[in-house]
Order: structure tokens, then sequence, then C-alpha cells
């Protein structure tokens, strides 16, 4: 062996087999579920709402750009909050865009060539919209509370008082305190679809006129993007429910 092939040695191969997997068989399993009635604690459909948030924002890419080619959207819901005891719902989110665009490296009169980037960002919202109950209304909100109490206590009077007469009042040497806490089931959201409808347009709008480039093309690097989200979203909230009994039929 040389001492070329002892620096570079031959990479190894590796061969990997596929195929296709053989029909599993199963066999059905009936359930046994509680037919004597039972009281569950699962989440219950408050409300179901479509809200409609309107954005408008600026995006200033990283360079000039001459075409958009392809701009990918999905909306992140990171706060959904109904404020108890009212029925506002507080929303706060984001859309999430990804934007391929075209730049120039050569051109002449009659084309141009470049590469295609990308560019990333994130357009934040944020509302409040009140909502309208379902048959079932959020489970009233239950407070802390927090009770004192004292113990009564006689005791004798100074020498400037009648030696027959006491003092009767509560004990101040002490503090008693009954305290109880209430943990409330907090509502939740879920998000069912997002429906974005959108309008981009290109701003600081240039020529290049030093360079040799075709007359139609222009260059940008700033998009002013107005945006109008429909939502729809279910508020839940677990709540114990009572299953009645069910009688099972032979067949």
């Amino acid at each position: 062996m040389s001492d070329k092939d002892k620096i570079f040695p031959e990479p190894k191969v590796s061969f990997f087999k596929t195929g296709t997997e053989a029909l599993c068989p199963n066999t059905p399993v009936t359930p046994t579920p509680i037919t004597r009635g039972a009281i569950a604690k699962i989440p219950v459909v408050l409300a179901e709402l479509t809200v409609q948030i309107n954005v408008d924002s600026t995006i200033t890419l990283p360079e000039p750009a001459f075409e958009i080619k392809q701009i990918k959207k999905r909306l992140k819901l990171t706060q959904c909050l109904l404020a108890q005891p009212t029925n506002k719902l507080f929303l706060k989110g984001f859309i999430r865009k990804n934007i391929d665009y075209s730049t120039r490296s050569c051109s002449n009169n009659q084309g141009f060539c470049g590469d295609i980037r990308h560019c990333t960002v994130d357009i934040p919202f944020t509302c409040v919209t009140p909502v309208d109950f379902n048959v079932t209304e959020p489970a009233p909100v239950t407070f802390n509370t927090a009770e004192e109490f004292e113990f009564f206590r006689a005791g004798k009077l100074g020498p400037e008082f009648p030696e027959k007469d006491t003092l009767e009042s509560g004990d101040f040497t002490e503090f008693n305190q009954v305290s109880t806490e209430f943990f409330n089931e907090l509502p939740f959201c879920e998000i069912i679809n997002a429906r974005i409808t959108e309008y981009d347009e290109f701003v600081d709008r240039k020529h290049p006129f030093d360079d040799e480039i075709p007359f139609e093309e222009i260059k940008f690097k700033a998009i002013e993007e107005k945006m109008v989200i429909d939502l729809t979203l279910k508020v839940l909230q677990k709540r114990q429910v009572t299953i009645p009994a069910v009688a099972l039929i032979d067949c």
C-alpha cells in the first residue's frame, strides 16, 4: 500500500435493502364500556367563532430584489385568553412569512441572471373580541376567601379601676384565620382554520440606470403589505358532565 492510500483511504460503500412490508392480521376486540352511567370531566365547547384581524406592515428585504417568486404563510397563535368573568377574548400571535425573491448578479440589455434568495419574517398581531357563548357558558369564577376569628379573653384591670371590674374583649395576643383557595378551570382555545387575504405592494422602486439591464426591470427592497385574517377557533373549558346509563340490546 502506497503512502497516498494510507493518507486517503478508499471510502466504504454501504448498501441499503428496502422492501414492502407484509400484511399484518388483526383481531377486533369488543370494548367494555360503562353502561350504568358516569360523571366525566371533558372539554365542553363554550363558543365557536370566526375573528377577522386586519394587519398592516412594511417588510424591508436585506438586499435589492427584482421579483417576488413565492410567499408562504403560516399562522401561529401564541395567546388566546378569555378574561373571566367578562366575555372578552384576548388574541395574540404572528404570521410567519417565507419570501422567495430574485436578485441580479449579471445582466445586459436583453436579460439578466441572479440567485433566488429567501427571507423569513414574523408579522405580529393582537386584538380583543367579544364572545357570544353557546348554550353552555363558562363556569362561574369562585373567589378565594380569608376570614379572621378571635377568642374571648377576660383579664384584670389596673389599680385605677374598681377591684370587682374585669376587662372583657377579644384576645389581641394572637391572630387566627381561615383562608380558602379555589383553583378555577381556565378556558382554552383550539384553532380550526385560518384564511389569509393578502395584498402586497413594492415600494421605493428604482430603475438601475447605471447598469445594463432590460428597461422594464425595477429593483426594490421594501414591501408594504395588508392582510385580512379570518381565524376560526373554538373556546373550550373542562367541565363535569353527567353521562346517562345506556341500555344494551342483544341482537
